[in-house]
């Protein structure tokens, strides 16, 4: 009998794969976190998977340090930071439905046709599902799973509620957590007083906040700055 079964799937193995990968979604739908999404509607989150990774980490660690998170609503904090940080992260953020496939088709075309590394191409939603819920693991499941969780989030929050937790949550360097602390760390006042100049620099280290900051002197980063400061002029901001 199952060596029938074996047998079955060998000739249908395009079905096999389909049917498999049919079940591994129909998992991960019905294991998703939906009563904590639709509760981010009025509430705040109160720590999130990544700042929980991170205690874990800094408890193992040599090089201890204490997590600074405080909450800010969206009206305290600065239009030159939002708009940096979509420009930055996310240029089609108010359009797309939570995933960019557009993006992540250039991106793989890149990969096979010209031999580019394969870019990030995550949304702003995907980047806050990975921050709110997810392992930092990169493996295919985790994929689909952050996939199927950004769409639901996508339908079930507005555009402004999904920015407002983003830049509250997101990682700014060890233990920083959120636009508040990292304005008052990295230039001593509240968030709402950020300049544009501010704005960029923060929004530019977001792709590595454990390693660049605002006063990083890295060619790298610099390069970032100048790179987002072309593209907030050119879009108007």
């Amino acid at each position: 009998m199952l060596k029938n079964i074996y047998r079955l799937i060998i000739e249908n193995r395009f079905k096999s794969i389909l049917t498999l990968l049919g079940l591994i979604i129909i998992i991960q739908y019905f294991s998703l976190p939906n009563n904590s999404i639709i509760s981010l509607r009025t509430t705040n989150p109160k720590t999130t998977a990544l700042i929980v990774l991170r205690k874990e980490e800094s408890a193992k660690s040599k090089n201890k340090f204490n997590i600074k998170y405080k909450w800010v609503p969206s009206r305290n904090i600065s239009i030159h930071l939002k708009n940096a940080i979509i420009i930055a992260e996310d240029g089609t953020f108010y359009t797309h439905e939570g995933v960019d496939w557009h993006e992540i088709e250039e991106s793989v075309e890149a990969f096979y046709k010209r031999d580019k590394p394969l870019r990030g191409a995550s949304t702003i939603t995907q980047q806050l599902v990975k921050n709110l819920y997810l392992s930092p693991s990169r493996n295919p499941l985790r994929k689909i799973k952050e996939w199927i969780i950004t769409i639901r989030m996508e339908r079930l929050l507005s555009k402004k509620r999904i920015l407002e937790i983003y830049m509250n949550v997101i990682e700014w360097g060890n233990g920083i957590f959120g636009a508040e602390q990292a304005s008052q760390i990295y230039f001593g006042k509240s968030a709402s007083q950020l300049t544009r100049d501010e704005a960029i620099r923060l929004a530019a280290a977001i792709p590595n906040p454990r390693k660049m900051n605002p006063h990083s002197k890295s060619k790298g980063y610099l390069e970032r700055v100048d790179r987002l400061t072309a593209r907030m002029s050119k879009s108007g901001y």
